[in-house]
């Protein structure tokens, strides 16, 4: 690709908004011609070409590199020499661009090495270490910023033996450069005399920073143990380092300064908790400089990282023999006073977050979900303390909880003295860690929970002129200890939250929203709920319709899914009142689908879509029994929308909620309605995305259930087949590409399939020989028994042995005797295991080729019998409880994520079975007379004494 103009003319038109789609579409369509990853590197490396059309080029090609590296058998998708090039290519240029490209292209260094380091790549650390310098920080910078883009991805890992291979790997050669430019990089900080000179200086030691931690992470590398002193005695120095010259200019912006310190902190807290035996005697310094500066920092936000790491380091400190030293009143005192309250007290920066940004002040505040605010930080060492000493601790904090509250007495000004109050009560009351699911479990037993409710926090859940961040700390106080709550104190508290759902502050009717839900969800000792449905029920459409205007108050896309604490509320309402949604159907679908038709054009919170869509299934799964059409026909525009103008977020919830509607559709028919989806759904490009597939395959499962005779008079059995081919070569899709062809079995009938069978078999062979993964074996042998258990369809093991035969002979006797008989056992799901005892025993009543050629397979299979029948599956009764999707992890929101309220019930292919060992006894009494004794006879000749003697209650 010579000429870059054009490429770069379509990245710079994927910025606009008006012209991105076309755009993407045409480079999509590029990004097949051999070169392409390595134009779009020529356009990043040039200056001829704007800053933005550079960013643009190094988004896409971390993008196109994160996808087409390798396959997943990890053999790789690009031309070999292309591989090459680019490899020889990423090092130079990233030393050489401005710090934006350089992340990204960072990002793409650290994919890559994902597959090929380092044994596909065991240059690289030797590149590194050639380009870097005694005194260029930008090249430096680049190289730093590359072995960190790489390193870094030890932090989360397992200890394996492959792991620290590839750590010895870096460390036998990185350890000593690093350390030399360590002591480099210190005394260009002490010659430097220029700001920037500085600066640049000091950008090197961030990233030195986060190399020491990312090599230490696993193990302590030796050359680190050896210069434990030297290292220790920098990283002190950098710790209570000063100079107005790296000063932020910015109150509320964390500078250079902040991010070194605060990176200091978390390494050596790294060496607390991993390494104390070793670090221990470095330790003193440490402790006595984060205490020094605790006592002295400012109240200013940029400082915020940096005390919330100073605490944790002190957290980990007390939870060692260190933590003695904490232990007497007067240094609790000063624990409490000079580091504790400090940071616990409202902000008047705190107050503005409320005020100015309050979906922002949430999810801060909310726990979990930000480890940087201060608040955060010392209730977690306050708590280390008191897991330590907690009778001290409790009494001493008892004493501030009582003098802020009555100095909140004497005046209701000091609203700020009753807020830290609270707060420190929470923080003394909870042990333990809170669950999202339940709150705390565990209270401290010298404290009174419930009699702090009534006497401090239940008025101001009443009252209508509290002070607003009261309002809030009292409705939170409810969701935090929610579980210490009785039936009694839930009947009082419930309604006052729906109450301040009506509350027109943002943060009030939000955290009412957060509370409310969680209610919901608790349920007592029996798994019922804890508040009653008739009360919920008799509220609900109010309730609703209240939820919905507060999410469509600003119609702008991006405002309308900013808050997805009120969605979930609404996703909560549904699942908890069931069938009590039909008389309000129209009322809820409406506003589903006006809030979709908003959302589609700028998607920008994947959670708030993810309630939307979780409700939009709740709704099917109560109201689709009994208003199929109705549903059908409003939710059919605003789905069909999202097809068509490819809403990539959208659509693999849409085929799952298609995929719902259908099963919920009590005709067992298909409509126009759905024959109309069956070309497009056919169509390989739209398989082609990960994220389409478990769901398009549930849709094409339920579309086939329902409509086989049809699929087989219009030829799509072989479109079907392709598709089935595609997904079992593929370990992300084994478990899918099962799904479907059990399905295409089940329901098209034999003499379609009957020219297919042997390739279809042979496709798992192939797999089971050449790339077989655990999930894998597990699916093809519940798909034996699957065959094997349905001669009434004229299948069977005869059949299966048949077919086998045919892709190699007697494949079938290596293949049932070291996988389907050892791990039959192993099947997890009940109806792959009660398939499993119908398979066996029809193959011991009814298979000739057991009979005949396999003889000492019949008395295996029927000692797997017996095994199988010792624990009878039991088919899982239809729970009803929803279970709480957790989508904080990384991959939420990404590609397919599953809709709970909708989840498909599982079938079970023997319903007439409802007793397995009393079918079993008849079946073989049945087929022994139908064989004129011939059971009888194969266990007299085949079965040892033990194996007749447990044989003998079914016959």
């Amino acid at each position: 690709m010579a000429n870059l103009q054009p490429l770069a003319d379509l990245l710079q038109a994927s910025l606009d908004p008006r012209q991105s789609k076309q755009a993407e579409k045409t480079i999509a369509m590029q990004q097949t011609q051999p070169g392409f990853s390595l134009a779009l590197l020529q356009i990043v490396a040039s200056e001829a070409f704007p800053p933005t059309t550079r960013l643009a080029s190094v988004l896409y090609f971390k993008n196109f590199v994160k996808r087409n590296w390798v396959d997943e058998a990890g053999n790789y998708r690009l031309p070999l020499e292309e591989v090459a090039a680019i490899k020889s290519e990423l090092i130079g240029l990233m030393v050489s661009v401005p710090p934006n490209l350089q992340s990204q292209l960072g990002e793409a260094i650290s994919a890559i090495a994902d597959s090929d380091f380092w044994e596909r790549w065991d240059t690289l650390v030797d590149d590194l270490i050639a380009r870097l310098t005694p005194d260029n920080p930008t090249v430096n910078n680049g190289v730093l910023h590359v072995a960190h883009s790489i390193f870094k991805r030890w932090r989360p890992l397992f200890r394996s033996d492959d792991l620290f291979t590839e750590i010895n790997h870096v460390l036998s050669k990185f350890s000593t450069p690093f350390l030399t430019l360590m002591e480099n990089t210190d005394s260009v900080i002490a010659n430097a005399k220029d700001p920037d000179t500085l600066r640049n200086a000091f950008t090197t030691l961030n990233l030195i920073i986060k190399l020491f931690y990312d090599l230490s992470c696993q193990d302590l590398p030796p050359v680190f143990e050896d210069n434990i002193a030297a290292i220790s005695s920098l990283l002190h120095k950098y710790l209570v380092y000063d100079n107005p010259a790296l000063h932020s200019q910015d109150d509320s912006e964390s500078g250079i300064l902040e991010f070194i310190k605060a990176g200091i902190f978390e390494a050596v807290m790294l060496y607390v908790q991993k390494y104390e035996d070793v670090f221990g005697s470095q330790l003193n310094q440490f402790i006595e400089s984060s205490w020094t500066f605790l006592m002295n920092i400012g109240l200013e936000t940029k400082y915020d990282i940096l005390v919330s790491r100073a605490l944790q380091f002190l957290t980990a400190v007390a939870g060692t023999h260190y933590a003695e030293n904490f232990n007497s009143e007067p240094v609790l005192v000063q624990v409490i006073e000079k580091v504790i309250l400090p940071n616990l007290t409202l902000r008047e920066s705190d107050v503005e977050l409320f005020e100015d940004e309050p979906i922002e002040f949430i999810r801060r505040d909310l726990e979990g979900s930000d480890n940087d605010t201060r608040r955060r930080a010392a209730t977690n060492f306050l708590r280390q303390l008191m897991s330590r000493f907690e009778q001290l601790v409790t009494s001493t904090g008892k004493k501030y909880i009582d003098n802020y509250l009555q100095s909140y007495q004497n005046d209701k000004s000091n609203w700020r003295s009753k807020d830290t109050a609270v707060y420190l009560f929470s923080a003394i009351a909870s042990t333990g860690t809170a669950t999202a699911a339940q709150g705390v479990l565990t209270v401290n037993p010298h404290v009174d929970v419930l009699d702090f409710f009534q006497k401090n926090i239940a008025g101001d859940l009443q009252a209508a002129d509290a002070e607003p961040i009261l309002k809030v700390d009292a409705i939170k106080f409810i969701y935090v200890f929610r579980s210490q709550m009785t039936p009694q104190y839930w009947h009082a508290a419930f309604p006052l939250l729906v109450n301040h759902l009506a509350n027109s502050n943002y943060v009030i009717h939000t955290y009412a929203a957060i509370a409310a839900e969680r209610a919901l969800f608790m349920t007592d000792n029996n798994r019922q709920p804890i508040i009653p449905k008739d009360d919920v029920v008799a509220v609900s459409k109010d309730l609703i319709t209240h939820l919905f205007k507060l999410i469509t108050k600003n119609t702008a896309p991006e405002k309308i899914q900013e808050n997805e604490f009120l969605m979930k509320c609404v996703m909560r309402v549904l699942i908890f009142i069931r069938e009590g949604v039909l008389p309000i159907v129209d009322i809820v679908l409406n506003s589903f689908i006006n809030i979709t038709k908003v959302i589609r054009h700028n998607p920008s919170n994947p959670r708030f879509q993810y309630y939307l869509f979780e409700s939009i299934g709740a709704l099917i799964r109560f109201a689709g029994p009994t208003q199929s059409a109705n549903l059908e026909t409003k939710l059919y525009d605003p789905f069909a929308a999202i097809l068509q103008e490819d809403v990539q977020e959208f659509i693999p919830y849409v085929f799952q909620l298609f995929a719902a509607l259908l099963e919920a559709n009590p005709s067992g028919q298909l409509s126009e309605y759905y024959k109309s989806l069956l070309e497009p759904i056919l169509m390989p490009s739209l398989w082609e995305s990960k994220g389409n597939v478990p769901a398009l395959t549930r849709l094409l499962t339920a579309i086939i259930a329902r409509d086989a005779t049809d699929i087989v008079a219009q030829n799509r059995v072989e479109p079907i087949l392709g598709i089935f081919q595609k997904l079992v070569s593929s370990k992300a899709h084994e478990v899918n590409a099962f799904e479907l062809i059990e399905t295409v079995i089940a329901c098209i009938p034999p003499e379609a399939l009957q020219q297919y069978f042997v390739t279809i078999v042979q496709l798992m062979l192939t797999r089971l020989s050449s790339m077989k993964t655990e999930i894998f074996q597990q699916r093809f042998i519940a798909f034996y028994h699957f065959i094997s258990a349905r001669q009434d369809k004229g299948l069977g093991a005869d059949f299966f042995i048949n077919v086998t035969d045919q892709v190699q002979h007697d494949v079938f006797k290596p293949i049932y005797l070291t996988i389907i008989l050892p791990d039959t056992q192993k099947l997890t799901r009940p109806t792959d295991r009660k398939t499993a005892v119908v398979s066996y025993t029809k193959t011991l009543t009814d298979s000739q080729a057991f009979v005949d050629r396999y003889p000492k397979g019949w008395g295996l299979t029927c000692q797997r019998l017996l095994e199988l029948l010792l624990n009878p599956p039991v088919p899982a009764a239809n729970d009803d409880i929803i279970p709480d999707a957790d989508v904080d992890d990384a991959s939420f929101g990404v590609g397919f994520t599953q809709l709970h309220t909708c989840k498909k019930v599982p079938r079970d292919p023997f319903p007439e079975i409802e007793n397995v060992k009393t079918w079993v006894r008849e079946y073989l009494k049945e087929a022994n007379t139908r064989h004129n004794g011939r059971i009888v006879v194969l266990v007299e000749e085949r079965l040892s004494p033990e194996v007749k003697a447990a044989l003998s209650e079914y016959l």
